[in-house]
């Protein structure tokens, strides 16, 4: 049994991401993203590194997550945050 390394480290970044965007300008809603979307990528880099072919939940939150940082960037133009997360999976 491999641990996913890699998930892990992004399920933290997604989280830290979030937790970074509440304490710069106060946003709840990233706060709450953060760790929703942290949360699941986490889980699901657990159920990668049980089962490797179980990717279901990890592609879940990684499409969702493209597609929400994907129109925000489109929207502001701005590579930080949205552009660096639309890229970082």
């Amino acid at each position: 049994m491999a641990v996913d390394w890699i998930g892990f480290g992004y399920a933290a970044a997604i989280a830290l991401g979030g937790f970074m965007g509440y304490k710069r300008k106060g946003s709840v809603m990233s706060l709450i993203a953060g760790l929703l979307f942290g949360s699941l990528s986490a889980y699901g880099a657990y159920r990668i590194s049980n089962d490797t072919r179980d990717v279901k939940m990890t592609l879940i939150a990684s499409f969702s997550l493209f597609i929400v940082m994907g129109m925000r960037y489109r929207k502001s133009g701005k590579l930080m945050p949205a552009g660096i997360m639309t890229g970082l999976r």
